[in-house]
């Protein structure tokens, strides 16, 4: 485990952490491996019963690094670097509750609906870019999470969706005031780690296989092979990177 990723255990409850504060979360490859080794690591102790995942600084996640995507494209390279760890996240055995402290964009909220429960804060925010980007993003999880109709939308007009409204659209499973996240988080995670360990995790299996749609993750796979690389993709990304991260040194999603 790096610094750029820190880890709290207490009870059978691990806080991981994204610390690349200054990026805002930003993932790059660094992060990506090191978020996939540390949920490796968790999902390999059987006395970890539940992993909140949470960010430093004002965001959960910014999404893919921008400015090293964008290199990757101009290269010949694929640009889907965080993809591991999202695919990582989402299919972990270990329950998993994401605490987003501040907004989750682009792959930060491919990330927390990846998650099997959300608790944000006041601040928290959400937003999927996908379509403004030339690819699908939460095209194949939102669905199950807020209905149809509404990941349409959504994911369509790529707006942003405030804590409020995330809440009352059940995006998020509660929300806190900003300073009672991280608290509200391990309380949920620890009345989770009281259970029986193999009850939690059948449970878990039993209601993705009632709510996934296996045919919905491969098409969104197969879109965005077929998407991603194109000129359309890599023209809209790169005004994109030159809009939000103009000296290369933000890959702050909200625009």
């Amino acid at each position: 485990m790096t610094n750029i990723v820190s880890c709290d255990v207490d009870a059978g409850v691990a806080l991981v952490r994204m610390n690349r504060e200054e990026k805002h979360n930003a993932f790059h490859r660094e992060l990506s491996l090191a978020v996939s080794d540390t949920m490796d690591n968790l999902e390999a102790d059987d006395e970890i019963r539940c992993i909140v995942l949470t960010g430093a600084g004002k965001a959960f996640s910014a999404g893919a690094d921008m400015t090293e995507a964008l290199a990757s494209f101009e290269s010949g390279g694929r640009g889907d670097g965080m993809a591991q760890a999202v695919v990582k996240v989402a299919t972990l055995k270990t329950p998993t509750i994401a605490a987003v402290n501040g907004y989750a964009f682009g792959g930060g909220a491919a990330l927390a609906i990846s998650c099997d429960i959300r608790i944000a804060s006041e601040r928290a925010s959400f937003r999927f870019p996908g379509a403004s980007y030339g690819l699908v993003v939460g095209g194949s999880q939102l669905p199950r999470i807020v209905g149809g109709p509404k990941a349409k939308e959504l994911i369509l007009t790529a707006r942003v969706i405030d804590a409020e409204e995330a809440e009352r659209i059940g995006l998020v499973n509660q929300l806190v005031p900003h300073d009672q996240l991280e608290d509200a988080a391990w309380k949920m995670a620890r009345e989770i780690a009281k259970q029986s360990p193999a009850a939690v995790r059948w449970s878990k299996a039993v209601i993705d296989a009632a709510t996934t749609v296996e045919r919905g993750g491969a098409l969104e796979i197969e879109a965005n092979r077929s998407l991603r690389g194109s000129s359309d993709h890599i023209s809209r990304f790169r005004e994109a990177t030159h809009r939000v991260a103009p000296n290369a040194g933000s890959e702050d999603e909200r625009t």
